[in-house]
């Protein structure tokens, strides 16, 4: 067991699924079936264990709450505000994937119901989830460009 003198805060990892539809991007989100935010909508995560990575994390959350396995992860960030979770100093650690087409998902674990919402047409994200898809969304858009750059 681990020690310090220090406080220090707790991990977690969020993992941000979108998939690409004739009507545009679409996003997967969760309703949380536990307090906090009790019935809100956020992304696939949780609280990284002890011997794994943030990545590891943020796949096993994702699979455990929706049950979707995906490929490639790219970081987002980290998202740091002091007041970001009500129960306790969290740092979290954002990934992106992008999907061909959704798949479909199911609410398990703590998640009371997995969904697809097109990026136009969101409910109120729970924590800071809407700095965070904020910040995922930039990245894509950067990612897009820079790929068309390549391909010339």
């Amino acid at each position: 067991m681990y020690t310090y003198r220090y406080p220090h805060p707790a991990v977690t990892a969020d993992c941000l699924v979108f998939a690409h539809t004739n009507d545009g991007m679409k996003i997967l989100l969760i309703q949380r079936k536990n307090n906090p935010c009790k019935g809100q909508w956020a992304f696939p995560g949780g609280f990284m264990e002890i011997n794994e990575t943030t990545a590891d994390a943020a796949r096993r959350e994702l699979k455990e709450e929706t049950g979707l396995t995906v490929g490639k992860l790219h970081q987002i960030g980290a998202f740091d505000a002091v007041d970001r979770d009500p129960r306790e100093r969290v740092i979290t650690v954002a990934y992106y994937t992008v999907l061909d087409h959704p798949i479909e998902a199911t609410g398990t674990d703590d998640a009371a119901k997995a969904e697809w919402f097109p990026l136009k047409a969101l409910p109120q994200l729970a924590f800071d989830h809407q700095e965070i898809l904020r910040q995922a969304t930039d990245r894509i858009c950067i990612a897009e460009v820079q790929g068309r750059m390549d391909e010339k």
